[in-house]
């Protein structure tokens, strides 16, 4: 997903024609939240089938955005293509460990790991990382993006709180590599 434009446009075009338009017209407008809600009731409404790989990209586009927390029952609802999945989203974040965490100028306390996306050929994982509110809530946006081995005992790679997409594409770049044991 290095071109965002040209993914959006990608999945806008599952949609029939009319649709897709106005997909397409939400990103040229700036209105991306919109445009996400209405290619996810387009695929609900016209049935569909989606890729996992496409599901994923959608909820990558959508925690972008700021509408994954929005979005996410209703992707998890688009019908799949019944292919062998590479990638698998995980409903409701397939669990959370609350792991203590210290970050440069933060206190310790803890950043509770969310499993986001989980590659199905090497089992590495997409988490993320969420402080604890005072009311005992996540927060709304990640603290930061990690892959981790399936096990979660090894750390591959950390991405900032605003490269969501970059830490997909390297869930994907990672697994791609053909001397990679994926």
């Amino acid at each position: 997903m290095t071109d965002d434009a040209v993914a959006w446009n990608q999945l806008a075009a599952l949609l029939p024609e009319a649709q897709a338009r106005e997909v397409r017209d939400c990103w040229s407008i700036g209105e991306q939240e919109a445009g996400l809600g209405l290619l996810v009731s387009g695929i609900l409404a016209h049935d569909v089938p989606i890729s996992e790989t496409v599901r994923a990209q959608i909820s990558v586009l959508a925690e972008i955005w700021g509408e994954r927390e929005a979005l996410t029952p209703r992707i998890l609802q688009c019908r799949g293509d019944d292919a062998p999945a590479r990638l698998k989203v995980l409903e409701h974040g397939g669990g959370t460990d609350d792991e203590p965490a210290a970050g440069p100028g933060q206190g310790p306390g803890h950043l509770v790991l969310v499993p986001w996306i989980t590659c199905t050929r090497c089992g590495q994982l997409l988490i993320r990382a969420h402080s604890r509110e005072g009311w005992g809530d996540l927060s709304y946006l990640a603290h930061h993006y990690v892959i981790t081995s399936s096990d979660r005992a090894i750390v591959h790679r950390t991405f900032p709180a605003e490269a969501p997409g970059a830490a997909f594409a390297a869930l994907l770049d990672k697994c791609e590599e053909p001397t990679n044991d994926c």
